[in-house]
């Protein structure tokens, strides 16, 4: 979410990743309905949701450094994060990288990581590449282009189904690998500062979400992704975590991003816990890492995942080392590793 100038921490930040000793399953009490879906990774949130937390980090930019966060994470605590993050991006040097980034998710599956992806995107009025500012990322779309774009067949509606083509070859390549994907579209839909975001009811940001649910599932068949609907913690978060539902048969995970000063208050928590119905939670984002005692009193949380250079600006070293050996806490040594 948060795109800032950051200086590097150069020296907590190694240059080749090491390898990753093999993984020994944790030992857990699993529900009964854990074998309910047809994915190994979202099973094991289930089997995990009330117990354990996976610790995670996004690696956001720049996309031929795919790692570059999950290794500063090893450099400062001697653990890797048992989920990686990328993301497709929209600058032209992260687009045209955007295969370096998949295969690292390859990689990161293959050594047992959880697996995550999403999309900063351009707007489909406008063009792309694009920046992170008012002409791309962070721009709008009148009512009547939003219309079109919802409309199937209207040339914007075409244009924004082509542009999920593209990034399409990427997921399928990921799919006839094997590779399960959290695939967290559309994020922080209640974020109207994003072209996608903050339009509420069932013709807005919602409608996009199933119009981009049903062709990249149906058409697309790409059946490797496990869905995730995702919202932040702006003020009316209650309210918006009804009116940003896309429908139950459309999301898998409700992740929920947490950077108001306010932190991780149990009504946050218990509002998640609610609208989820059962289904697993996740910590979406965040700067301020939660602590040890907050992932006891809040246990339902399936992961975390902190957003790249803010985990190192927000948070202590010491804040850091502490949470990633924190007994509930799994990193990628105690993943269970995927068939």
């Amino acid at each position: 979410m948060r795109f800032i100038v950051f200086l590097l921490l150069a020296p907590f930040i190694s240059c080749n990743k090491k390898e990753v000793p093999s993984s020994t399953p944790i030992s857990i009490n699993k529900p009964a309905d854990t074998g309910k879906t047809k994915f190994e990774v979202l099973n094991y949130l289930y089997s995990i949701s009330g117990h354990k937390t996976i610790a995670g980090i996004h690696n956001r930019e720049p996309n031929v450094e795919p790692e570059r966060w999950t290794d500063s994470i090893y450099a400062v605590t001697g653990k890797y994060p048992g989920l990686w993050s990328g993301d497709f991006l929209f600058e032209r040097d992260n687009i045209d990288n955007r295969q370096d980034m998949i295969n690292e998710a390859l990689k990161e599956w293959k050594q047992g990581s959880v697996v995550q992806i999403m999309w900063h995107l351009c707007n489909p009025a406008l063009s792309t590449p694009c920046g992170y500012d008012t002409t791309g990322v962070l721009s709008k779309l009148t009512d009547a282009q939003w219309n079109e774009l919802i409309t199937d067949g209207t040339p914007l509606n075409k244009k924004w189904k082509s542009m999920i083509d593209n990034i399409c070859v990427y997921l399928q390549f990921l799919k006839e690998h094997g590779v399960e994907v959290l695939w967290r579209p559309l994020h922080e839909m209640n974020q109207g500062a994003f072209w996608w975001g903050g339009r509420p009811g069932p013709n807005g940001t919602l409608k996009l979400y199933q119009i981009m649910h049903d062709y990249m599932t149906n058409t697309k068949g790409l059946t490797n992704l496990i869905w995730e609907w995702d919202i932040q913690d702006l003020p009316g978060y209650q309210s918006a975590l009804k009116e940003y539902n896309p429908g139950n048969n459309y999301w898998d995970i409700l992740a929920f991003d947490v950077y108001d000063k306010s932190g991780y208050t149990m009504d946050k928590y218990n509002a998640v816990v609610n609208a989820a119905d059962g289904k697993p939670i996740a910590i979406g984002e965040c700067a301020t890492l939660p602590t040890e005692i907050v992932l006891q009193a809040q246990p339902k949380w399936t992961f975390f995942m902190s957003w790249s250079e803010l985990t190192f600006s927000s948070n202590t070293i010491d804040q850091i080392k502490s949470l990633y050996n924190a007994p509930d806490v799994i990193t990628l040594d105690q993943m269970p590793g995927w068939q």
